[in-house]
């Protein structure tokens, strides 16, 4: 990506600097005035350089593609094609090198153009109008389908193409070209009846390698010129040929040029230099003192195009600048997320078959209904409502805002991937494509705790748990708790215990959930280390603030547990907004002033 980036950049600079010498100093200035561009009438297209009319009696000077024969029958601007003969050009596209046009024998030739086409006997090979493959009709009287083919080394006596060999129904095929279906185009229906279907095969194409009730038709050669489709790619024999076969009110035909000859004897192609001139909005010119084309600058003031050239240099660096910094930014951020998924993915295969299943994105996608119904917004990622292929609710979390080198999302499938209690979510699948991580969790109706709980809240809609239900809660929350720290091979530390992860199922049962703060330890370590303070401001315990407190172990899940039950009875939050560092805090004054003052309002 690197690479392509930088050698685009350097194309621009290129181009722009090219593109202001030629502004500064160029030929035949007067090129237009001794080779206009001209009109058959005011609505045809318009014929300009690399294109002249026949008739026009500007200078042989003006260079322009004799091989293209154009001239004017009325009002109407005809084409000589050389294999579909006079033909009414209807537009000119000189930023492709293309044209439309329409056969002026357009009845007979609808009617089965294939047997229209003639080959003439003298072509001139520097102009595409005049590039064909040849072909021959056959006649069978099966239909037939080629399945195969293998290509023979010697050269075609028709075109520069090699001979092919053809296979059916039980051989193999081995090409290093075009295979069998791309040299046979048919059946032909104007050509066809009931008891013979007629094809147009390849010249190359050898009669003893088709099947053997196909007969040729007649030895004269039938060319497949080369034409354009907006619809579809043309670049083999059969699509050309099909196109022509089926041909309903125009043709789009490419037209070439290679014309002018360097001191050296080589050739360039005229029709590829001005769709350069005219993609960047400038007309093409020849110049007769160079023997070559040339783009023809708007204008020829010496100040405006100082100017320009100024201002391209300037622009040029600042481009240049800004793709290298973007490149640079680019591919470290593809290194750092190809780093994680790898990280993701070995985890994954040494978390074994224990682990719930896995889904690609696509699936998710179509779990959630692309995301349509938003369920809440967590601070890892957004939430969302969907349904398993076998109809069972769930609850999609996209980490859209995860940190770290993926341990949010290896420490939740790490610790309740294969963990089954009635108090803890269960973790029904995953996704991990690239940088996109899904969760997929059972879906809990009475969604989370602190909905049910905070009597003070504005926003408040939820009716409040009685004090009996609250109870069974707070019992529920401590049973599973007691699983974590005490019921798996691994005791894990949830980090993060507050109303917003207690979720509530349709019985009011808690179940803890978010364990991407977690942590595992042996369960015979009393003291572990972290790196960095975890969890949520008013439930975090003193001694991860500061190891006079004491060691970090399972009983900070426990302080932070009983915060949550202050929390429950007392309907307020714990957390002062007001209080600038929430660790300046005594906790057991705060708990005595609480009780001592507190009068049932929320002030």
């Amino acid at each position: 990506m690197s690479r392509s980036l930088t050698t685009a950049s350097l194309m621009l600079c290129l181009l722009i600097s090219h593109g202001t010498n030629i502004a500064t100093a160029w030929d035949d200035q007067d090129f237009f005035r001794y080779c206009p561009p001209t009109r058959c009438s005011k609505d045809e297209p318009e014929i300009r350089f690399p294109l002249r009319l026949e008739s026009s009696n500007s200078s042989p000077s003006c260079g322009a593609a004799t091989c293209t024969k154009l001239a004017c029958s009325g009002e109407d601007t005809i084409l000589r094609h050389p294999f579909l003969g006079p033909s009414k050009v209807i537009d000119l596209d000189y930023n492709n090198s293309m044209m439309k046009i329409v056969p002026l024998l357009e009845q007979q030739f609808s009617e089965c153009p294939i047997q229209n086409l003639t080959l003439p006997a003298d072509l001139d090979d520097k102009c595409s109008l005049n590039i064909y493959e040849a072909g021959r009709l056959i006649g069978c009287t099966t239909e037939f389908t080629p399945s195969g083919i293998l290509q023979y080394g010697g050269s075609c006596t028709h075109t520069n193409y090699y001979q092919y060999y053809s296979y059916y129904n039980d051989t193999y095929f081995v090409s290093s070209a075009e295979s069998a279906a791309d040299l046979i185009a048919g059946p032909i229906p104007c050509l066809s009846n009931p008891g013979r279907f007629t094809y147009l095969v390849h010249a190359c194409l050898l009669m003893s390698f088709l099947p053997l009730d196909c007969k040729v038709l007649s030895n004269t050669l039938v060319p497949v010129f080369l034409i354009s489709s907006e619809d579809e790619d043309t670049h083999t024999f059969k699509k050309r040929a099909e196109t022509i076969i089926g041909f309903s009110d125009h043709i789009t035909t490419s037209w070439s040029q290679w014309l002018w000859t360097s001191g050296f004897g080589t050739r360039g192609s005229i029709t590829d230099f001005c769709n350069h001139c005219e993609s960047r909005g400038q007309p093409c010119a020849f110049s007769s003192r160079k023997g070559k084309p040339f783009c023809m600058p708007h204008s020829n003031k010496g100040l405006r195009h100082k100017v320009i050239a100024a201002t391209s240099s300037v622009a040029c660096i600042i481009v240049l600048s800004l793709m290298v910094a973007t490149t640079l930014y680019l591919s470290l951020k593809s290194k750092y997320n190809e780093e994680i998924h790898l990280k993701v993915e070995m985890f994954l295969r040494t978390y074994g078959t224990s682990k719930p299943t896995r889904y690609t994105f696509a699936e998710v996608k179509k779990i959630t209904r692309r995301f349509k119904e938003k369920l809440g917004q967590g601070g890892f990622g957004s939430v969302y409502r969907g349904h398993l292929p076998n109809g069972v609710p769930v609850a999609v979390k996209m980490l859209e805002n995860s940190t770290g080198e993926g341990e949010d999302f290896i420490n939740e499938v790490a610790t309740i991937g294969s963990i089954h209690h009635t108090n803890i979510v269960r973790l029904l699948g995953f996704c991990s494509e690239g940088t996109r991580r899904a969760l997929i969790y059972e879906f809990m109706p009475n969604e989370s705790l602190e909905k049910h709980i905070f009597h003070c809240d504005s926003n408040a809609s939820q009716r409040l748990l009685e004090p009996n239900k609250m109870l069974n809660v707070a019992l529920g929350i401590s049973r599973g708790m007691e699983y974590l720290h005490q019921g798996c091979n691994q005791r894990i530390l949830h980090f993060d215990i507050k109303p917003h992860n207690i979720l509530l199922d349709y019985n009011f049962n808690p179940k803890i959930s978010d364990f991407c703060l977690a942590k595992q330890c042996s369960r015979d370590q009393s003291i572990i280390t972290l790196t960095a303070a975890r969890g949520t401001m008013g439930y975090i315990a003193p001694e991860i603030y500061s190891r006079n407190f004491g060691g970090i172990s399972y009983k900070s899940d426990v302080y932070r547990f009983g915060m949550l039950v202050l929390e429950m009875v007392s309907g307020k939050r714990n957390s002062d907004p007001s209080i600038e560092n929430q660790n300046e805090v005594y906790f057991p004054e705060w708990i005595h002033e609480k009780s001592k003052h507190w009068d049932g309002s929320c002030n």
